[in-house]
């Protein structure tokens, strides 16, 4: 796929986003879930990627990791699909991200799920980056010219 920024997405799309961007894993979901049903492909897998890493923080949140590293490694591979920008959102660093947090669940021990779970639980002004070492994914868009 090349990059394509003039791809047009659903208008509740753009809710999820301020949903998943806010901390409303759940919500998010139910948001995409509904566009994701009804849509064609290209936008479908797109929806779907983004929805999988929404309820893979859900699952994270109520500490199971295991669901969490499923769901999250499964909408990391939806989304590679994608050119660095779709739709305008920047898919290269929500990816990259979403890695990253992959790569920290995969190599966190059990007692350490706890306190991932209250990190994720925490809204966005809540949380800081520098003091819990825990960066969560967000949807970002690009410039368009």
């Amino acid at each position: 796929m090349t990059d394509d920024t003039a791809t047009e997405v659903d208008a509740e799309f753009w809710q999820g986003v301020d949903q998943f961007n806010q901390g409303q894993f759940y919500d998010c979901h139910d948001t995409l879930e509904a566009i994701w049903m009804e849509a064609t492909e290209p936008q479908k897998t797109f929806y779907q990627g983004v929805l999988q890493i929404s309820v893979a923080l859900y699952h994270l949140g109520n500490q199971n990791l295991r669901g969490a590293t499923i769901l999250l490694g499964e909408g990391i591979n939806r989304l590679r699909r994608y050119p660095p920008s779709y739709a305008t959102v920047n898919v290269e660093r929500f990816l990259d991200q979403s890695i990253a947090l992959l790569m920290t669940l995969q190599h966190a021990p059990p007692e350490q799920v706890p306190q991932l779970a209250e990190q994720v639980s925490r809204s966005p002004q809540e949380r800081s980056e520098e003091e819990d070492g825990l960066v969560l994914p967000r949807i970002t868009t690009v410039d368009v010219p």
